[in-house]
C-alpha cells in the first residue's frame, strides 16, 4: 500500500480499512502464537499499513480543523 493510494481515499474509507487491518493483525498474532503463521513478513506489513493510515487520517483531520 502506497501513501498516495491512501491519501486518495475518504476518511470513512480509511476508517473501514483501518478496522479490517486491525482484525487481520489480531488474526496474524493469534496464528503466530499457535505456530500456524506461514508468512511472517505480513505482520510487519500490516503494522506499517496501520501506522500509515493513522498518520494520513491525522493529517486530514488537522487540515479540516484549521
Amino acid at each position: 500500500m502506497k501513501a498516495e493510494d491512501v491519501r486518495a481515499k475518504t476518511e470513512d474509507q480509511l476508517k473501514e480499512q483501518l478496522v479490517s487491518l486491525k482484525k487481520e493483525q489480531f488474526n496474524l498474532r493469534f496464528q503466530q502464537a499457535t505456530g500456524q503463521l506461514e508468512n511472517t513478513a505480513r505482520v510487519r506489513q500490516v503494522r506499517r499499513d496501520i501506522a500509515r493510515i493513522n498518520t494520513i487520517l491525522r493529517e486530514k483531520t488537522q487540515t479540516s480543523a484549521a
